[in-house]
C-alpha cells in the first residue's frame, strides 16, 4: 500500500532564523572553528567546518591550497591519478590535514585509496561518495575501508533519512553526508522523483547521528551565506558547498565569452558532460542526473569565502551563539512565505 508522510518537510527557503537576545558585542567575538572527536577513531580535527565539494571544478588541488589558508576543508575529487596525488603531497605537506581523499566503491577505487595512503599518513579523511547511499554496496564498502584504515576519519553518503544515517555509522562511518538532489546542477529529483528537502534532511539525520556520537555533513542546497547558517542551525556539523565556490578565477572550468562577457562552465558530476569527460559517456543503462550551466565569472574566491564566514559570524551575533557549535541550541526557525523583498531584484549576498 502506498504511504504518504503527512508531516511537512522544509528547505532553506521555507524558513528564517528567529533572532535571540545576545551578549555578543562584535562579530570578532565569534569562534568559527570547531574541534571534533570522531566516533570510530581517536583522531581529532580542528578547523572551520566548511568543505569545498568533491567536484572536478571545486574539489581541486589548487582550491585546497586556498581553503587551507582559512582552515577549511577540500574534498578532493576522485579523478586525480596517484602520481598527481604524489606530487601534491610532496609539494604541500603542511595542508594535508585539510584535505579529504574521495573515492567510489569499486575494487579499483579501493586500491587507489590504499596507494594514496601509502604515500603519507598525514591525510586523515577518506570520503566515500556515491549518489545513492541506500545501496548495500556502500555499507559493505564502508566496513571494508574501516577495517583497512582503523585510524582514518571516514565520510560516507549520500543519504537523507535517520535510519540510513544510523546504518552507515554502524558500518564504520564517522561522518554521514546528507543530501539527495538539492545541488544547483543536480537533476536527480527531476529524473528520478527521489529526494528530501535539505533542511529537514539535515535536522532528521543530525538527530540520529548525534545520538550515536556521529557527525553529519549538509551537502548541497546552499545558495547564500544565510543558507550555510541555516544548515549549521539545523544541526549540520559540516557544510559542503559546490555551486557557491564554482565560477571563480581560481575554480576549474572552461571559460566561455559571450557578447564580451566571460562565463565559466559548471556541471554536475552525474551529468553527461562529466561522464563523457571521465567515463567515456553515459552508459546505455542509465540517465544523466546533472546539467551543465554557464556561470558569470565571479572574480576571486577569497571574497566569496569572506562573505560566507562573515555571514556565519553575523548569524551568531543575532542569536547569541559564541561559536558554531552553539548554533543549533540557540536557533529557532520561523516558517515563512518569502525570505526577502525582491522589488529591486534578489542578491545572493556573495562576491558583491
Amino acid at each position: 500500500m502506498t504511504r504518504i508522510a503527512d508531516d511537512i518537510k522544509l528547505d532553506f527557503d521555507d524558513v528564517l532564523i528567529e533572532p535571540q537576545r545576545s551578549e555578543l558585542f562584535s562579530r570578532k567575538e565569534v569562534n568559527i572553528e570547531r574541534t571534533f572527536t570522531f566516533k570510530h577513531t581517536k583522531e581529532t580535527w580542528t578547523g572551520v567546518p566548511i568543505i569545498s565539494a568533491n567536484m572536478d571544478t571545486t574539489g581541486t588541488f589548487e582550491l585546497a591550497k586556498i581553503f587551507a589558508e582559512y582552515k577549511m576543508l577540500t574534498a578532493v575529487h576522485k579523478h586525480y591519478s596517484v602520481s598527481e596525488w604524489e606530487d601534491f603531497i610532496k609539494n604541500n605537506p603542511s595542508i594535508l590535514n585539510h584535505v579529504m581523499v574521495s573515492t567510489g566503491v569499486s575494487e579499483n577505487d579501493f586500491q587507489k585509496v590504499k596507494d594514496i595512503m601509502k604515500i603519507t599518513n598525514d591525510i586523515k579523511f577518506i570520503c566515500i561518495d556515491i549518489a545513492n547511499g541506500y545501496s548495500r554496496i556502500l555499507e559493505k564498502f564502508v566496513s571494508k575501508v574501516r577495517k583497512e584504515f582503523p585510524e582514518k576519519i571516514i565520510v560516507a553518503g549520500n543519504v537523507v533519512s535517520k535510519n540510513m544515517a544510523e546504518v552507515l555509522h554502524e558500518s564504520g562511518a564517522d561522518i554521514v553526508k546528507v543530501g539527495i538532489g538539492p545541488g544547483s546542477v543536480c537533476t536527480t529529483r527531476i529524473i528520478t522523483g527521489v529526494g528530501m528537502p535539505q533542511l529537514s534532511a539535515i535536522i532528521d539525520c543530525a538527530d540520529a547521528s548525534h545520538g550515536l556520537k556521529g557527525h553529519i555533513i549538509g551537502d548541497g542546497g546552499c545558495k547564500t551565506a544565510g543558507d550555510v547558517s541555516k544548515a549549521f542551525c539545523g544541526g549540520a556539523d559540516f557544510v559542503m558547498l559546490g555551486g557557491i565556490f564554482a565560477g571563480h578565477e581560481e575554480s576549474e572550468g572552461e571559460i566561455v565569452t559571450i557578447e564580451g562577457k566571460k562565463f565559466k562552465k559548471y556541471y554536475g558530476m552525474s551529468s553527461s558532460t562529466a561522464m563523457k569527460k571521465h567515463s567515456g559517456g553515459v552508459k546505455n543503462y542509465r540517465a544523466s542526473e546533472g546539467k551543465e550551466v554557464l556561470i558569470p565569472l565571479k572574480g576571486s574566491i577569497h571574497k566569496t569565502i569572506q562573505q560566507i564566514l562573515g555571514g556565519v559570524r553575523s548569524t551568531c551575533t543575532y542569536i547569541g551563539a559564541e561559536k558554531i557549535k552553539e548554533m543549533p541550541k540557540r536557533a529557532s526557525f520561523i516558517r515563512v512565505n518569502r525570505i526577502v523583498n525582491t522589488v529591486y531584484g534578489q542578491s545572493d549576498g556573495l562576491n558583491l
